[in-house]
């Protein structure tokens, strides 16, 4: 049993294919003072699917308890460290078959100085993505407003946060915009909202009645909490109508405009129907004649 076993090793050595086949694998491709061989690359090849295959059962083994939330900050942190073990696996297996990895740093210099300045926006991206990770300034979930443009953030990527509008427009933002801009975070103490509008009336009205007219319109809002109550501001003496501004708390800020603009429209109902007037700009034109 043990000579045919040898006898069919034999044949196999020394049939065509499998020479072949080791000429195919021992044949090395030369840049400069780099050498690597097929059979390097095969195996550099097998050992990122050997890494790919164990972070992906990590994650599902160090997730599976956690909640969906969280579970959505880890994947962020995983996207980081995944890129991190890929390289050092890289470095680590093409030094074990005898790669000189200092002369592929030596060889490459050139290439990745103006691969680093023609990137330098995607390198502060990814070093934003990573304060953000780190100061929890921005969560999945998180209403944001940022250069003007608000978003509800659907996911943190490594090099951009990906938010949806109200109007359900996806909103890319490239995370070194953080660094660049004044980030408001709409819900970061919590998921209500201190929102307002502003109304002028005309000099001469009864501004109690203005006072409980406004409060009566915020509060019939089925949108405004209770508690907070709203509150009334009179604001200034403006040019051409004495300002005020009604305070009310809202549990959804994403869509704030639609409950201020159905306590716009009650404010003008009941504007009307007590005749309180909104004036409009005035101006006095003097005209001398000499």
């Amino acid at each position: 049993m043990i000579q045919n076993l040898s006898d069919i090793e034999h044949k196999i050595t020394e049939s065509s294919l499998w020479e072949k086949t080791t000429d195919f694998l021992g044949w090395h491709l030369n840049v400069g003072e780099i050498s690597i061989s097929i059979l390097d690359i095969v195996i550099v090849i097998t050992a990122i699917f050997i890494t790919t295959i164990i972070l992906r059962l990590a994650l599902k083994v160090i997730t599976r308890k956690l909640p969906e939330e969280d579970k959505g900050k880890f994947g962020v942190v995983y996207g980081y460290f995944r890129w991190l073990v890929y390289l050092i696996i890289l470095l680590v297996t093409l030094h074990s078959v005898g790669v000189n990895v200092t002369a592929v740093f030596a060889a490459s210099a050139a290439l990745l100085i103006g691969i680093g300045l023609a990137l330098q926006t995607l390198f502060q991206d990814i070093i934003s993505g990573i304060f953000i990770l780190i100061d929890q300034s921005v969560h999945v979930g998180d209403i944001i407003e940022i250069d003007g443009k608000v978003g509800r953030v659907e996911e943190i990527k490594l090099r951009t946060t990906r938010a949806v509008t109200i109007d359900n427009k996806v909103l890319i933002i490239p995370n070194h915009l953080y660094l660049e801009n004044s980030l408001y975070n709409w819900t970061q103490n919590g998921s209500t909202t201190r929102e307002s509008v502003e109304v002028g009336v005309a000099y001469g009205s009864d501004v109690q009645l203005v006072k409980k007219l406004l409060l009566q319109a915020a509060s019939v809002n089925e949108n405004v909490l209770s508690v907070p109550p709203p509150a009334v501001v009179f604001t200034n003496f403006g040019d051409s109508s004495l300002d005020f501004k009604v305070s009310f708390t809202l549990s959804d800020s994403f869509k704030a405009q639609f409950p201020k603009s159905e306590i716009r429209f009650e404010i003008d109902r009941l504007f009307r129907e007590n005749n309180v007037s909104i004036p409009f700009p005035q101006r006095d034109i003097h005209i001398i004649q000499k």
